[in-house]
């Protein structure tokens, strides 16, 4: 559970045309490229699709029409809401023209000013946790008391955070439950207008939309009531997660043109408004970690991004994400001290005590309903961990599990701790090369 402040920002569904912060024209060739893609339209049916009131949209119907380029083909029901609308020949040609501006067709799109009040809003500084959330939160992972009480004012930061560590120790499981931690939910637009530009914002990948209302007693408030409540234009999501890896590069933190379509795509930064962009695996980029951390600086700094247009037009757009970086690279070798210093927390992921190697392999033998048996992890640090000086991670226990339930698969025996099987499944996973093993353990410090 979160201990968070409830922000219930609702957008107002817009009474009049001048409250969508749109010209007339642009709604009307929203409307003439609607109706030339999907054919015949009724009233509401229009409504629905560029998610505006129909009392809106009946004026400037009503001009395309006066403009013969469009005309009734009959109704459905009573009201003009039910009129059957379609395209005249001249509608047709002035569609087409339309389309090689952008060939859009959806909601209709949000003004910069609008969604830059939306952000600020629903900014993630709202999301506050204490040590019990935190406690709560992590209580599937193996970590110290040490490490929870660096996280828990990194995630009430709103700022950055920097895991660091040996691979294999959960910085990305660490990462992705800070995220499910903070929780909640926002209202995003589905495309953002920039100076005339459309710019798609919603992306299913990353946005998860909630359409039902929260159960009984639940934290959360997420149910909008009835779509003349709120201006339809927005959608209530979780809070989003935006996973990067190895592949980022940065172009992606750029806005995306496609010349076919004329529309832009949002970064992932500003996809990530309002929730968590990790950053795994950092340093592998293909960019320089020196130029990546460059790219940040001022956003970090200022909770402000700028975005430039094909046109070369500049604006600024909030930057207001929580930036998780993880890396397995000692961060001096990534870049100097002067860099680190932008990242405000730097939280080391440490490697399991026996303790805690003990506790792991016990939780992952309950989830694989085997048989705990402690006797089978003094037999890997016996035979394994001290010979060919491996140091122990967090990941094994569920390694040396799943090959061992994959042996006595294959063997079609029961999948047990048997010093046998654990034995066999060592070998398969740590390699069978004794000499191997220690040479490469001692020309990197004891680490495989």
């Amino acid at each position: 559970m979160t201990v968070a402040e409830r922000v219930d920002f609702v957008p107002r569904a817009p009474e009049r045309l001048e409250d969508l912060g749109l010209s007339a024209e642009f709604v009307i060739e929203l409307l003439l490229r609607t109706l030339y893609v999907q054919g015949a339209r009724s009233g509401q049916e229009l409504s629905d699709a560029v998610r505006l009131p129909f009392i809106l949209l009946d004026d400037l119907l009503l001009s395309l029409q006066q403009r013969r380029l469009a005309e009734v083909l009959g109704t459905n029901g009573i009201g003009r809401g039910a009129y059957i609308f379609d395209l005249t020949d001249t509608g047709r040609g002035r569609a087409r023209e339309a389309m090689m501006t952008a060939r859009y067709v959806g909601p209709a799109p949000v003004p910069l000013s609008q969604y830059s009040e939306a952000v600020r809003a629903q900014s993630i500084s709202h999301a506050q946790v204490d040590a019990q959330s935190v406690k709560d939160g992590f209580a599937w992972l193996v970590l110290g008391d040490s490490t929870l009480d660096l996280l828990g004012p990194a995630i009430n930061s709103a700022k950055s955070i920097f895991l660091y560590g040996e691979s294999g120790n959960g910085k990305s499981a660490i990462a992705e439950t800070i995220a499910r931690l903070l929780g909640g939910s926002l209202m995003i637009p589905y495309a953002v207008e920039i100076h005339g530009e459309i710019l798609g914002l919603f992306d299913p990948i990353y946005h998860s939309v909630i359409s039902e209302p929260a159960g009984e007693g639940s934290e959360e408030t997420f149910w909008i009531g009835s779509e003349d409540d709120y201006d339809r234009r927005y959608v209530r999501i979780k809070r989003p997660v935006v996973l990067t890896g190895g592949e980022l590069t940065l172009d992606q933190l750029e806005l995306q043109y496609d010349i076919e379509t004329k529309l832009y795509q949002a970064p992932f930064q500003m996809k990530a408004n309002g929730g968590v962009l990790i950053v795994d695996d950092f340093g592998r980029q293909r960019v320089p970690p020196r130029d990546l951390l460059n790219r940040w600086i001022v956003p970090l700094e200022k909770r402000e991004d700028y975005l430039a247009l094909h046109t070369g037009s500049k604006f600024p757009i909030p930057f207001d994400c929580l930036l998780i970086f993880a890396t397995n690279i000692p961060p001096t070798k990534l870049v100097e001290e002067a860099f680190l210093r932008r990242i405000h927390y730097k939280v080391r992921v440490e490697s399991p005590t026996v303790e805690q190697y003990h506790l792991i392999f016990r939780r992952y033998c309950e989830d694989a309903e085997i048989a705990y048996d402690s006797q089978a992890v003094g037999q890997v640090y016996r035979d394994y961990y001290g010979p060919y000086m491996i140091a122990p991670r967090g990941c094994h226990p569920r390694d040396i599990l799943e090959h061992l339930r994959d042996i006595a698969s294959y063997l079609q025996i029961p999948p047990v701790l048997s010093p046998a099987l654990v034995d066999r499944a060592c070998r398969s996973y740590f390699l069978d090369f004794p000499t191997a093993l220690r040479q490469d353990a001692s020309s990197n410090g004891g680490v495989e």
